[in-house]
């Protein structure tokens, strides 16, 4: 008898769930429906280039008819609002669904930490239109400049130095100089900071890296402020808990997620920001019948801490959900959520870059840039976005 199996979102857990559970099934196995805001999928990890004008918003987005076509997935483009697991129900803006297995794969949330103005007056990173919102708002702020020349409008303030807040600096410091040169502004009346409350760059990154990274972002021109927590944002000022003040226009706000609370909501077992509690299997606690992928779940490593959401885990929660359904659908063992980090690195712009490939191998330049630049590759091949 055939199922249904809901799976909502298409970023990189839900879509790649998808696509592997529709290589492994027949339609008269399961009916697989992919629900999503978007009529195409998002390249999230690469979303700091459209936002310094580096690729066009066509470069990071895929059509989803374009990486469905011939698979059997339907594809409905709406939005999830409410989550009713004891019903098995999925409640959309435009309707409503039922299911027998359900994939939730919704993504985080920005999280603010309660800081006063910054969810009102920042921008983030999160989508191609949020991307285009921080290019234009950039490209306004030196349009205006000649005829109201307060440094207010030079002045750019991006808010966490996480993997996102780093690359989208130093593509941000690349883009600098030639807006200066097409309006005619001196570079020396551009201020460009990166605002950190940890002591360093970077968390989570080798000491050297991180500084070799900071080395290299401050001969650009990129002005740090580790140790400086942001507790206060206005209109026009960002204040931080040393009692500077740095007066902007700009502030662009990485510096933290949560759990999607449509999850939150449902009535999931969450840890305190948010995040769905699952099983080995990634089953939501007390519901064999939902599965959680990417960054609304959270998996402990083995020294009892949570793995940071990144692309790499969504991926691959994607293609251990696929498979554990293939088994709830024709039956078989299920295999326990097992992650193999493949080491991580980050852009700097330029071509340039510095990670981590596995647990040992330390790279930094061009060969770094090069080797991000294949992972990239190498996902598009897994999901069939390299076909023209």
């Amino acid at each position: 008898m055939q199922k249904r199996v809901v799976i909502l979102g298409a970023g990189y857990g839900g879509l790649v769930a998808a696509l592997e559970l529709a290589k492994e099934v027949t339609e008269q196995d399961a009916e697989i429906i992919l629900v999503n805001k978007y009529d195409y999928h998002q390249l999230v990890t690469q979303l700091y280039e459209p936002a310094a004008a580096a690729k066009r918003d066509t470069e990071v987005r895929i059509p989803l008819v374009k990486l469905l076509s011939g698979k059997p997935i339907r594809l409905v483009r709406d939005v999830v609002t409410r989550i009713d697991p004891k019903e098995k129900r999925v409640f959309l803006q435009g309707g409503e669904l039922t299911y027998d297995y359900l994939v939730v794969a919704l993504g985080s949330e920005t999280e603010y930490f309660g800081i006063p103005g910054l969810k009102e007056y920042s921008l983030t990173l999160k989508s191609v239109d949020e991307a285009r919102l921080i290019r234009t708002h950039i490209e306004r702020c030196f349009a205006e400049y000649p005829y109201d020349p307060r440094p207010e409008y030079m002045t750019f303030v991006v808010g966490g130095a996480g993997l996102t807040g780093i690359e989208l600096v130093g593509e941000i410091a690349d883009w600098l100089p030639r807006l200066c040169e097409e309006s005619n502004i001196p570079r020396d009346r551009v201020q460009l900071y990166n605002v950190e409350a940890m002591p360093s760059i970077l968390p989570g990154f080798d000491e050297d890296l991180a500084a070799k990274a900071e080395a290299i972002l401050k001969a650009k021109g990129v002005v740090f402020k580790v140790g400086s927590p942001i507790v206060r944002v206005e209109p026009e000022a960002v204040h931080l808990k040393n009692g500077e003040v740095i007066r902007t226009k700009t502030i662009i706000w990485t510096g933290g997620v949560r759990g999607n609370q449509i999850v939150v909501d449902a009535g999931f077992e969450t840890e305190p920001r948010g995040r769905a509690k699952v099983n080995e299997y990634l089953q939501a606690v007390g519901y064999e019948d939902v599965y959680m992928a990417g960054d609304c779940c959270f998996v402990l490593n083995e020294q009892g801490r949570p793995y940071p959401p990144t692309a790499q885990l969504a991926i691959q929660m994607g293609s251990c959900v696929a498979k554990n359904l293939c088994a709830d659908l024709k039956g078989g063992k299920k295999v326990p959520f097992a992650p193999k980090i493949l080491g991580t690195v980050a852009s700097l712009g330029g071509r340039d870059a510095v990670g981590k490939v596995g647990e040992r191998y330390k790279t930094s330049g061009r060969i770094a840039y090069f080797i991000k630049d294949l992972s990239q590759i190498r996902y598009l091949a897994k999901i069939g976005g390299l076909m023209k």
